[in-house]
C-alpha cells in the first residue's frame, strides 16, 4: 500500500508540472503542483485533516442522486436535502469533485482517490446515458436547455426560465472536471469535459449575442473561466471564443473603462466572472480585459473589504463609503466570496508578481478562510462584523449551501500559494509550515515555523546537485521597513526590498544550507473603508477579536431549513456594546499584551464600560462558538453623549421593529428571495439609491414563514414619486388590497400598511404566500421590502 501510495503522489506531481505551463499561458510565474508541497503541523494541517473527515463523511450515491435521475437512471438513494432537493440539485456534487482532486493532490489519501474514481464513474454513465454530452443536476433541465437551444430566454438575476441559477450549477461540475484532471491527471475527467463543453457549443450556436448577454443576466458562475481553461486543455481556440460569449458585458464594460458600478451588486455573482475575464487575457493575451480585472480587484480590496479580507452584506456589495448596513447585519461578508477572491488574487499575481496580492491572500487565508470551518467540522456562511453577534456551522447531513461547497474546496488547498516559480528561480510568498519539491530543479525545501506564533521561519534546502538560482522571499507589507532579517547558514545577509517587495537571495546553493527570517510583527487598528469610527486591531497580518459571551446561539449548528446557515438568535442593542473612548487618533498602542498568554491582548485602558474592561483579544480564527467583537466603536470623551445618543435613536427604531416583525423579505436581493419561495412572471429587478427592488408588468410572489400564528399586518416599501403603476396585492389568493401611483407620495421611500383580512387569518396559516399583480396595461412599482408584522 505504501508502494502504491508514493507511486500514485509521484504520477499526480508529474503530471502537473508538465501541465501547469498550458493553464498559465501568459504568466511571469507558474504555481507548484499542490500535489508538490506537503504541510506540517500548524492550524492549517488541522484544518485540511478535518475538511477531509468531513468530505468523506458525504455520501456520494446521495450526491449523485440528482445526475442519475436527469438521466433516467435510477438512483442507490435519494438527493440529500436543503438546498440539493429545492432547485439546486446537483451543485455541491460538482465543488465535491473539486474538493476530492485537490485533497488528493494535497495528500495523496487513497481514500479520496477511490472516491473521485466512483463520482467520476457515475457520473460518466450519466453522460453517456444522455448521449449528448450533458451532464447535469438541474431538475427539469433537458426541456430548460432545449427551450434556450431554441432561443426561449426569460433571464432574472437568479433564475433562467423558472430554475434556480442553472449555469450557475453546471459551472460547478464543469470546474470539478477541470480539477479532476488539472490536478490528479485523469483522462476520463478531461474526456468528459471536452464532450460537456461540445454540448454547450451545440446548444448556443444558433443564439445572437444579444440573446446570449441576455442569459447572461442570470448568475452563471465563471462559465467563461473554465472555457478558457479547456481552450487551454485542447488548444483549440473554438472554446476560448464560447468563453468570450460567456462573458457578461454589463460587469466588463465598465472595469475597462475603469469605472465602480458595483453598489448593490450580488457580490459572489461577480467575482467568478472577473476570474473569467483574466483567465480569458491569459489564454487569448487580451491585455485590456487583464487590465479589467486588475481594476476589480483593486476597487474591491482597497474600498470594499474589511480587515479580514472579507466583504458584502446580504451577499451585496454595499456602498463603498457606507459600511453602516454590514455593521448592523447579521449577514456580514460571504465566504464564497473570499474563496474567489483568491482565485483572482492567485492569477493575477502569477501575472504580475507584485507582494500587494499576496499581502492580501495571507490576510484572508489566515482570517477569512481559516476562521470558517469549526475545528470538528462545518463551514461558516456569514461572518457578522455586527458587535456581540456570531456564526452559525453547517452539519455535514443536512446543509448544502453555496459557502459548503466552496468550504468543502477551502482547506484542502492551503499548499497552492506558499510557493510560486519562474524558469530558474524560487518565490516564497507565506509563512505556513510546509515542505516543497521541485522535481525539475531536484530541490526539496522545508519550510520550519510556529508563525504567527513565533516571529521567524527557517528553510532548509536539500539539492541532489549544487545550483545557483534566486530565492525570493515577500516583505510583508506589515513588517517595517529595515526590520527584516535574513541569515544564510548563520551568516545575515543585505535585506534589498525590491520593487514588487520581494527580497532576492541569489547565490549558488547547495544540500543543507539554512535560510532564517526574522518577521517582526506590530499592532496596528484599522478603520473601516469609509473611515467611520469603527475601528479593528491587527497583529502583523492577524486580526485579534474578543470573545464577549456565550448566550443565545440559537442555532449555531444549522439544520436543514432554507435560512438556517444565518445566525438568528437576539440581535443586542450596538449602543451597548464595548466603547473604545481616547482622543488619540492611533488606537494601536492601547493594545497591551498580556503576561503569560501568548498573542492575547488587553484594550482595557480605553474600554469605556466596566463590565467589558476584562475582554481578551486573540487570533480571530481561534474563536468560535461565541458571540465576538471584530470591529470596536470609539470616540472622544467630549463627544461621547452625541454619540450615544445618535446610536440608541438609531438602533431603538431597528430594535423596535425588529420586534413586531415576524417575516421579511428584501425584494430583489437573491437569498432572501430564494428562501422565501419567490415565483414570478414578467418580472424584473433593480437598484435604486442603493436599495434593491422589484418591479414588473406580470406577477411575483413570496411564501412568507408565520411560525407562532401572530402575523397581523403586512407592509411593503415603495418609492413615493413613482407613479402610473396600478397592482393587487394577494394573500393566499385574497385581495386584500389595490395600488393606484400618482407619484404625488414625495421623493421618499414610503412604507404602505395593510391590515391582514380576517378571513385570511381564520385558516390559521403558517405559510402566507404576498402576491403583487399588474393590473391590465399598467405595472409594479418597484417593491423595496416586504414585511410581516404582529
Amino acid at each position: 500500500m505504501v508502494k502504491k501510495h508514493l507511486k500514485n503522489t509521484f504520477y499526480v506531481t508529474a503530471f502537473f508540472a508538465l501541465s501547469t505551463a498550458a493553464y498559465s499561458q501568459s504568466a511571469q510565474l507558474q504555481s507548484f503542483p499542490l500535489a508538490s508541497v506537503r504541510l506540517l503541523e500548524s492550524p492549517f494541517l488541522k484544518a485540511q485533516q478535518t475538511d477531509m473527515k468531513y468530505i468523506l463523511e458525504l455520501d456520494a450515491d446521495r450526491l449523485l442522486a440528482p445526475y442519475l435521475k436527469e438521466a433516467g437512471i435510477t438512483p442507490l438513494k435519494d438527493n440529500y436535502g436543503n438546498w440539493e432537493n429545492t432547485g439546486l440539485d446537483g451543485h455541491i456534487g460538482g465543488h465535491y469533485l473539486s474538493a476530492l482532486s485537490e485533497m488528493y493532490a494535497a495528500t495523496g489519501n487513497l481514500q479520496v482517490k477511490e472516491r473521485l474514481d466512483y463520482m467520476l464513474d457515475n457520473l460518466e454513465k450519466c453522460q453517456l446515458k444522455n448521449g449528448d454530452g450533458y451532464i447535469g443536476g438541474v431538475p427539469g433541465s433537458k426541456a430548460l436547455w432545449a427551450d434556450i437551444a431554441k432561443g426561449k430566454i426569460d433571464a432574472g438575476g437568479f433564475s433562467l426560465n423558472n430554475k434556480w441559477v442553472p449555469w450557475y450549477n453546471i459551472h460547478k461540475v464543469y470546474a470539478g472536471l477541470v480539477d479532476a484532471y488539472n490536478l490528479t491527471g485523469n483522462e476520463k475527467a478531461k474526456k468528459m469535459l471536452i464532450q460537456l463543453s461540445d454540448w454547450c457549443l451545440k446548444l448556443v450556436a444558433n443564439l445572437s449575442e444579444e440573446q446570449i448577454q441576455q442569459m447572461l443576466k442570470s448568475e452563471h458562475g465563471g462559465m467563461n473561466e473554465v472555457f478558457a481553461d479547456v481552450a487551454a486543455i485542447t488548444g483549440d481556440k473554438k472554446y476560448l471564443v464560447l468563453a468570450e460569449k460567456f462573458s457578461h458585458k454589463t460587469i466588463l464594460s465598465p472595469l475597462l473603462k475603469e469605472e465602480d458600478k458595483l453598489n448593490g451588486l450580488h457580490a459572489n455573482t461577480q467575482i467568478p466572472k472577473v476570474i473569467g475575464f483574466m483567465r480569458v487575457a491569459e489564454v487569448g493575451g487580451d491585455a485590456k480585459w487583464a487590465d479589467a480585472a486588475n481594476f476589480f480587484w483593486k476597487t474591491v480590496v482597497e474600498n470594499r473589504t474589511i480587515s479580514i479580507g472579507g466583504n458584502s452584506v446580504r451577499e451585496h456589495f454595499n456602498p463603498a463609503d457606507d459600511f453602516s448596513s454590514m455593521l448592523e447585519s447579521r449577514e456580514g461578508p460571504e465566504t464564497c466570496n473570499s474563496y474567489n477572491m483568491l482565485k483572482l488574487s492567485k492569477h493575477l499575481f502569477l501575472a504580475h508578481p507584485d507582494s500587494k496580492y499576496m499581502d492580501y491572500y495571507e490576510r484572508t487565508t489566515y482570517n477569512h478562510i481559516l476562521s470558517s470551518q469549526h475545528p470538528e467540522g462545518g463551514f461558516v456562511y456569514f461572518t457578522p462584523i455586527r458587535p456581540r453577534h456570531y456564526r452559525v456551522y453547517s452539519e455535514s447531513q443536512e446543509s448544502f449551501w453555496c459557502c459548503v461547497g466552496s468550504g468543502l474546496e477551502n482547506h484542502g488547498k492551503y499548499g497552492e500559494m506558499i510557493y510560486a516559480h519562474d524558469a530558474n528561480d524560487l518565490y516564497v510568498n507565506l509563512f505556513i509550515p510546509s515542505t516543497l519539491e521541485w522535481k525539475e530543479k531536484g530541490l526539496k525545501l522545508t519550510q520550519n515555523t510556529k508563525f504567527p506564533f513565533e516571529e521567524q521561519s527557517t528553510f532548509t534546502l536539500d539539492l541532489k546537485k549544487a545550483q545557483k538560482f534566486a530565492v525570493k522571499f515577500r516583505y510583508p507589507s506589515w513588517v517595517t521597513n529595515g526590520e527584516m532579517k535574513i541569515k544564510v547558514n548563520g551568516k545575515a545577509v543585505t535585506v534589498e526590498k525590491e520593487a514588487n517587495s520581494y527580497v532576492s537571495i541569489n547565490r549558488k546553493w547547495k544540500s543543507g544550507d539554512v535560510i532564517s527570517l526574522v518577521l517582526p510583527m506590530h499592532s496596528t487598528a484599522e478603520q473601516l473603508p469609509d473611515q467611520s469610527a469603527w475601528v479593528s486591531f491587527v497583529h502583523g497580518p492577524i486580526v485579534l477579536a474578543a470573545v464577549t459571551d456565550t448566550s443565545d446561539l440559537t442555532g449555531l449548528t444549522a439544520d436543514g431549513s432554507r435560512m438556517g446557515h444565518i445566525a438568528s438568535g437576539p440581535i443586542y442593542p450596538i449602543e451597548e456594546a464595548p466603547m473604545l473612548i481616547s482622543n488619540s487618533t492611533d488606537l494601536a498602542p492601547s493594545l497591551k499584551e498580556i503576561k503569560n498568554k501568548p498573542f492575547t491582548y488587553s484594550i482595557s485602558d480605553i474600554t469605556y464600560q466596566d463590565q467589558f474592561k476584562n475582554l481578551q483579544l486573540v487570533p480571530f480564527f481561534q474563536i468560535h462558538d461565541a458571540r465576538y467583537m471584530l470591529y470596536w466603536p470609539y470616540t472622544t470623551k467630549e463627544k461621547l453623549p452625541e454619540l450615544q445618543a445618535a446610536m440608541k435613536e438609531r438602533e431603538e427604531a431597528k430594535m423596535k421593529l425588529e420586534a413586531v416583525t415576524v417575516d421579511l423579505v428584501t425584494a430583489g436581493e437573491q437569498q432572501p428571495e430564494n428562501d422565501h419561495n419567490f415565483k414570478g412572471e414578467q418580472t424584473d429587478t433593480g437598484i435604486y439609491k442603493e436599495r434593491h427592488y422589484r418591479n414588473g408588468k406580470g406577477f411575483f410572489s413570496y411564501e412568507l414563514k408565520n411560525p407562532k400564528l401572530e402575523a397581523r399586518k403586512l407592509r411593503f416599501t415603495y418609492f413615493g414619486s413613482d407613479k402610473n403603476k396600478n397592482f393587487d396585492v394577494y394573500m393566499n389568493s385574497v385581495l386584500i388590497a389595490s395600488i393606484t401611483l400618482d407619484g404625488k407620495e414625495g421623493n421618499e421611500f414610503i412604507d404602505k400598511i395593510i391590515e391582514i383580512p380576517a378571513e385570511v387569518l381564520k385558516a390559521n396559516p403558517k405559510l402566507l404566500e404576498v402576491k403583487f399583480q399588474a393590473k391590465s396595461n399598467s405595472s409594479i412599482a418597484g417593491i423595496y421590502e416586504v414585511r410581516l408584522m404582529k
